[in-house]
């Protein structure tokens, strides 16, 4: 009895997987888009986001001190020492708190704009790739990019505000910026009123968003791109699989497999340690692909300390970069770019596929 009772079963299910593949694609897609999976997705993401940014957060700030040649710290711009010299200077000045300066507003950003990138990814993923013979590298890159630019149109003001906020350094007599007093100083620049197209003050929060446009295309569809290929040669290339793979806690060639079973038999998972060097590959040739446009993208953003009365045009801001330093000026901050890219995608990744699965949507 025991050995006759699943057969009926599987003869039954038998012909449900071979016909009803199209209903089955149909019936994902569906699962993906609904209001559960977006919320689940979007808190996955939005936890991912902020755990990664927190870990790094130091070296970010430190990162648009350079990018944005801060006349108190540019002089360590370009050394790799440069980077601890200007953390030991920030603790000296103002603690340790200091090395956080800006980041409230970073987490305030971070979560939606996480949020918003990884649902926005799934979705386009369900549209693009709604079965695995479908998943290749072009429509990874699609979906990335399409994703990363929908998280920027939503968040991009509460980024403005959080490199102003990072870009200012103590002084005497004057205190560390604040959330409000900044939002008040960018509204009431005089450049929006200036500009030859919308002249609404709250344009001042969108200094520099053509080139986050443009910058987020390669970096977010690299990362993506870069993440999948790597996975999946975690997953299944034979050199590897034996140290990736985390090990199973069922007997993957049992005939009673569950559904489940099946599924992570088709997705093998992998060691924490896989996920975070996969992340962290995917996040060093996405910020090379990118990082000149997002040099550019910070000199435009805190062109309104520097000169509030006019917005600087993209091709203005290449100029100045080029006449200062040459070429190396777009690339400056690059090594602590790559110090603090890779520890922040190979946490975020991992964070989002662990929470997928704290929340049962992976």
């Amino acid at each position: 009895m025991q050995t006759t009772s699943p057969q009926p079963l599987a003869a039954t299910n038998a012909p449900v997987r071979i016909t009803n593949t199209t209903t089955k694609n149909t019936s994902n897609r569906k699962k993906t888009q609904n209001l559960d999976y977006v919320i689940r997705s979007g808190l996955a993401g939005g936890i991912a986001g902020c755990v990664a940014k927190t870990v790094i957060a130091p070296l970010d700030r430190i990162k648009i001190l350079f990018q944005a040649r801060n006349p108190v710290f540019d002089k360590y711009a370009g050394t790799f020492s440069g980077v601890f010299k200007a953390g030991r200077d920030i603790v000296k000045d103002t603690g340790t708190a200091g090395l956080f300066q800006g980041h409230s507003v970073t987490l305030l950003r971070i979560f939606p704009y996480a949020a918003i990138k990884f649902v926005a990814y799934e979705q386009y993923r369900a549209i693009l790739m709604p079965t695995r013979k479908h998943e290749n590298g072009s429509r990874q890159f699609i979906a990335g990019s399409l994703a990363g630019v929908t998280s920027v149109l939503f968040t991009y003001p509460l980024d403005l505000l959080r490199v102003r906020m990072a870009y200012e350094v103590k002084q005497v007599g004057k205190s560390r910026p604040g959330l409000i007093s900044t939002c008040s100083q960018i509204y009431n620049e005089p450049a929006a009123g200036q500009g030859r197209g919308l002249s609404f003050k709250i344009m001042n929060f969108y200094r520099g968003f053509m080139p986050t446009v443009a910058g987020m295309i390669p970096y977010a569809g690299l990362s993506f791109y870069t993440h999948h290929i790597a996975t999946e040669f975690c997953r299944y290339s034979p050199l590897v699989t034996h140290w990736t793979r985390a090990p199973l806690d069922f007997d993957p060639d049992a005939n009673d497999l569950t559904p489940a079973q099946r599924r992570i038999l088709e997705k093998p998972p992998l060691n924490t340690w896989a996920e975070l060097v996969s992340g962290g590959i995917s996040g060093l040739v996405a910020q090379t692909g990118s990082y000149p446009l997002e040099v550019i993208r910070r000199r435009m953003q805190v062109g309104g300390l520097l000169n509030p009365d006019v917005f600087v045009s993209f091709m203005d801001t290449v100029k100045d970069i080029y006449r200062v330093k040459g070429f190396k000026g777009f690339y400056v901050g690059l090594s602590i770019g790559y110090i603090k890219v890779a520890p922040l995608m190979a946490t975020s990744f991992a964070v989002y596929d662990r929470m997928k699965t704290a929340l049962y949507i992976n």
